[in-house]
């Protein structure tokens, strides 16, 4: 009996879209084909350490069935889903702004489709072995990664940030050599799995694989399927230009609003390729991501982008319009509309500052939107910059406002400045808030509206890295499982 209670196996991915003729792992060049059937690792000792309760209600799965030894070799990856074939997906992708050819899913394999309440969802596992699109590496992740993945994209799920979800995390009982610092010195370091859960986990790059050996008829059969399935406002039998352009159109808008929730919670995602871009505009591949500390414009968690700081966070709004502008080209067969696609792809950067300069008048707690913000917030953004000023912290204690000289010491709390360095800045901060004072006494609102609108938009907790990196340390010593 299989373990989705009152669900529907679906199947759609791969009853819609071509298979690759070849099964295994055997490393290749897949052609033609949007997957590769393969088979998981079979890990020797498994133990599960956490499930997501939320993940379980939405799947519809009973909470006793976590205890059962069919769910810890599901998710472990020992058995298969009944009614469903494993297989990993066929992608391409520009890395740091260079095409990079055919990657695919090296290390991520995909166990089921179910729908659960006319709510679709594809679950993967991460780490959970080789496949043809592995290249040089194993297949396997460590469990630092897997807790980081599994903690992060539950965070951003509750801070109201799109995301894929997690709804386990197991300890294989194998050990994965890793060179962590990346000084060439690798360690054995305990292997993990993540299943990781979304609607669907089609890329930006799975429609450039394609374009890019001019394989239009693939190309459409992938479009459609898209449109189909997640987009189904926009389907028709008979697809045409305006259809792939429109679904262009909302895959740029719901790129921006993701964007817009990373900008608003300070977090930075650190490796922006096209393949780490979710079709459907949610937050995908939690690799080297991190939380803004101090306010760094300038700052990226990735150290391999530490010369160049293509992915930090300020970039980020760029590079998104940068990756949308590589799945535009990919579509183009489609389209052949190239005024159709620089319209949009001009008023994404348009209504970017639009809708970013509304999103932060509700940071700061501007209801009714005046001249003024603008240059207001850009004073505000630079005076965090130069004083260090903790993003998370300020913005929440921004909501409990009263006066400016009362307000001054509490700048100073979440600065990681010593006094005297904050000092040459002081007068500025008195400046800008007894500016900050007047704007909002031209407010017809109460400070009771202007807090719970500011305390919705800002958080009072991130998964900051020392969080993260506790949680790894525990379960490193303790061997923390709930079985």
């Amino acid at each position: 009996m299989t373990i989705f209670k009152k669900t529907t196996i679906h199947n759609s991915f791969i009853e819609n879209l071509p298979a690759d003729p070849k099964e295994g792992s055997e490393r290749r060049q897949v052609f033609e084909a949007c997957y590769s059937f393969v088979n998981t690792f079979k890990p020797e000792n498994p133990s599960l350490i956490h499930v997501s309760e939320e993940m379980l209600a939405e799947l519809d799965i009973p909470e006793n069935e976590t205890k059962s030894n069919k769910f810890l070799d599901i998710f472990s990856g020992r058995i298969a889903v009944e009614g469903c074939k494993p297989f990993a997906m066929c992608y391409g992708g520009h890395q740091f702004g260079n095409w990079a050819g055919q990657l695919g899913d090296g290390r991520a394999i995909n166990i089921a489709e179910v729908v659960v309440n006319d709510k679709r969802w594809a679950l993967q596992l991460k780490g959970s072995g080789e496949t043809p699109y592995s290249r040089s590496a194993d297949g396997l992740a460590v469990l630092r990664s897997s807790i980081r993945e599994y903690l992060c994209s539950e965070a951003m799920h509750h801070l109201g940030v799109p995301t894929t979800r997690a709804l386990s995390l197991v300890l294989s009982g194998n050990e994965v050599m890793r060179d962590m610092l990346y000084d060439g010195n690798p360690a054995l370091e305990k292997g993990a799995i993540v299943c990781r859960v979304a609607p669907s986990f089609i890329r930006f790059g799975n429609f450039e694989i394609f374009a890019s050996r001019r394989d239009k008829d693939n190309l459409k059969k992938l479009a459609d399927y898209t449109i189909k399935y997640f987009f189904p406002e926009l389907h028709s039998e008979a697809n045409d230009k305006k259809t792939y352009l429109a679904f262009f159109e909302k895959v740029v808008s719901q790129t921006q609003e993701m964007i817009l929730h990373w900008q608003r919670v300070g977090f930075v995602h650190g490796v922006m390729n096209t393949d780490n871009m979710s079709i459907m505009g949610l937050t995908i591949d939690y690799g080297p991501y991190g939380w803004l500390d101090n306010f760094d414009p300038d700052w990226t968690p990735n150290t391999t982008d530490a010369a160049n700081r293509r992915y930090r966070y300020d970039h980020q709004p760029s590079v998104a319009l940068w990756n949308l502008t590589q799945l535009a080209n990919a579509l183009f067969p489609l389209i052949e509309d190239v005024e159709g696609l620089r319209n949009i792809l001009s008023e994404y950067k348009t209504s970017f500052e639009k809708n970013y300069l509304n999103m932060m008048r509700q940071k700061v707690g501007f209801l009714e939107p005046k001249n003024q913000d603008q240059e207001l917030i850009v004073s505000l953004e630079e005076l965090l910059q130069f004083s260090e000023i903790d993003m998370t912290l300020f913005y929440r204690k921004l909501s409990g406002f009263e006066d400016a000289t009362s307000f001054l010491p509490i700048v100073f709390e979440c600065s990681y400045q010593e006094e005297k360095q904050f000092d040459e800045l002081k007068n500025r901060w008195v400046t800008w808030l007894q500016d900050y004072e007047n704007r909002l006494a031209r407010e017809n609102t109460t400070s009771e509206e202007r807090k719970k609108v500011m305390n919705q938009t800002n958080p009072k907790y991130v998964l900051r890295n020392y969080m993260a990196q506790l949680a790894i340390e525990a379960c490193r010593q303790r061997r923390l499982c709930i079985n």
